[in-house]
C-alpha cells in the first residue's frame, strides 16, 4: 500500500551529510520525494512509496550513521498524492 511520509528531524542534522544520506537511502528503496534543510536547523523529508519501504527508510536513518546527530523525529503519515517522480535534495 502506497503512503506519504513527512518527517522533521531535529538535532545536529545540518552540515553532516544528512540530506545526501537520506537521498541515498530513499533512492535505494525506490522512494520519491525530497529532503531539505530548514532555516531553524531542522531537516525536512517528504516522500512517498510503499509503506514497507517507508518504514525501512525511517529505520535506515534512525539506526544508521546519522543516529548520533538526531535528537528527535516528528513523523506524520499521510495519503499519497503521487506528485513526485524521483527523490532529490532541495536547496
Amino acid at each position: 500500500m502506497r503512503k506519504r511520509l513527512h518527517i522533521y528531524y531535529s538535532g545536529m542534522v545540518q552540515g553532516v551529510g544528512f540530506r545526501f544520506t537520506a537521498e541515498r537511502a530513499a533512492n535505494s528503496l525506490g522512494l520519491a520525494g525530497w529532503v531539505k534543510n530548514l532555516r531553524d536547523g531542522r531537516v525536512e523529508v517528504l516522500c512517498e512509496g510503499e509503506e514497507a519501504a517507508l518504514v525501512s527508510f525511517i529505520n535506515k536513518i534512525k539506526n544508521g550513521v546519522m543516529k548520533e546527530y538526531i535528537t528527535s523525529a516528528d513523523i506524520e503519515w499521510e495519503e499519497p498524492r503521487n506528485e513526485f517522480e524521483d527523490f532529490a535534495v532541495r536547496f
